[in-house]
């Protein structure tokens, strides 16, 4: 399984070798090699600088500048093993940040930004947030760090959306069997 699109900094820190990313044959389907010549991943795409890297375990977003050319093709100085623990230990970092930011009264944004409720509780993986119109539920993955801010990873047009199909969804057997009953 393939984790979220992480932006590797540590990992960029720590690869240089500045070369145009048309000069070093980062184009989507190339096979990214390492120190070694083992494969590291595949580039999924290459867009505004960043080359979208996938390791098989996840896809690292990495500046054009981390990677450097040989005959065989793009090279970068970590292997696939070290670029899958930098992004593993960033991943951590994050999670651990989320962990601790969500407990009960933490206001919650949306991924724009929208303050959408508060959390309400949690109990294991499962968060219930408050709002306004009525409490939801979501799962502690759903949720990640924006700056100092708690938020979903979600706009709060897909929130309005999910909660309107989950009424319409409850509505739906509550009327049938009010007719059945009649």
């Amino acid at each position: 399984m393939i984790n979220r699109i992480f932006a590797a900094g540590a990992a960029a820190a720590l690869l240089a070798s500045p070369l145009a990313a048309q000069d070093n044959g980062l184009v989507a389907g190339a096979t990214v090699l390492g120190p070694q010549g083992n494969p590291v991943g595949t580039v999924d795409k290459v867009e505004n600088g960043t080359v979208s890297l996938n390791t098989g375990k996840h896809v690292a977003a990495l500046p054009t500048t981390a990677f450097g050319t040989s005959e065989a093709g793009p090279t970068i100085t970590v292997t696939k093993d070290q670029l899958n623990a930098m992004i593993d230990g960033q991943m951590a970092e994050v999670d651990a940040k989320r962990d601790a930011a969500l407990v009960a009264g933490a206001t919650v944004v949306t991924r724009g930004g929208v303050t959408l409720g508060v959390v309400e509780s949690v109990e294991g993986d499962n968060v219930v947030v408050a709002r306004e119109d009525g409490p939801f539920a979501l799962v502690r993955e759903n949720f990640t760090m924006q700056g100092d801010a708690l938020a979903v990873i979600f706009t709060e047009a897909q929130i309005e959306e999910a909660l309107a199909a989950q009424a319409a969804a409850t509505a739906a057997p509550e009327a049938a069997s009010e007719d059945a009953a009649e």
